[in-house]
């Protein structure tokens, strides 16, 4: 379990494999403090750690992604050297500073603009159709591991405010028109749907 603020910046050292991949990844955090079996979400996706080494600064741990994860995440997009939004998983009485996210990524949706202004970015992205139910003004939503507000939805495309700190620390304030990102919905807005159509159908 996560809450969608990202506590690091990883790096893509290596990738290998073909139906399992491997990502070793080099991140800032004490290699003592991360277990064999640990869950760290990766641009929103969790993954496991199946192997870690000290560096001189940080260190380098290695995670392995099914087709299922490549399919349906932007995992399969990246690249040696690409920069990475992590997140360690929450501990019991862990501040709960974003929303709940779980780190089941929903869908891969699209940038459709970013305007920038004086720090501030301004961002319209484009969701699969079957994510738009779960989209709504104000609710909140995880963009490649980070817990955004929605600002306004017309259909699958919805608008997010993204303030100078996070644009900075963050890979979000690098995003481009066209690129892909993961989309994980609030899974209270599923639940709610999920009652909503119950009740119908009764």
């Amino acid at each position: 379990m996560f809450t969608g603020i990202v506590t690091a910046s990883g790096r893509i050292a290596r990738l290998s494999g073909d139906s399992v991949r491997r990502f070793e990844i080099e991140a800032p955090y004490d290699p003592a403090s991360i277990a064999l079996g640990a869950s760290i979400a990766h641009a929103g996706v969790c993954l496991t750690v199946v192997d870690v080494i000290g560096l001189d600064e940080g260190c380098r741990y290695t995670v392995e992604v099914s087709p299922e994860t490549l399919a349906r995440t932007t995992l399969g997009d990246w690249r040696e050297g690409d920069s990475v939004n992590l997140e360690r998983a929450l501990k019991v009485g862990d501040e709960l500073g974003g929303h709940i996210v779980q780190g089941h990524v929903d869908g891969a949706g699209r940038v459709v603009s970013a305007d920038r202004n004086d720090g501030w970015l301004t961002l319209r992205l484009e969701a699969p159709v079957a994510l738009a139910p779960f989209i709504a003004e104000k609710g909140s939503i995880a963009v490649d591991g980070v817990s955004l507000t929605v600002n306004a939805v017309a259909g699958n495309v919805f608008d997010l405010m993204i303030i100078p700190h996070t644009a900075q620390i963050t890979s979000i304030g690098t995003l481009q028109p066209g690129q892909r990102v993961n989309l994980e919905v609030d899974i209270m807005a599923r639940y709610a749907a999920r009652l909503a159509e119950t009740a119908a159908q009764a």
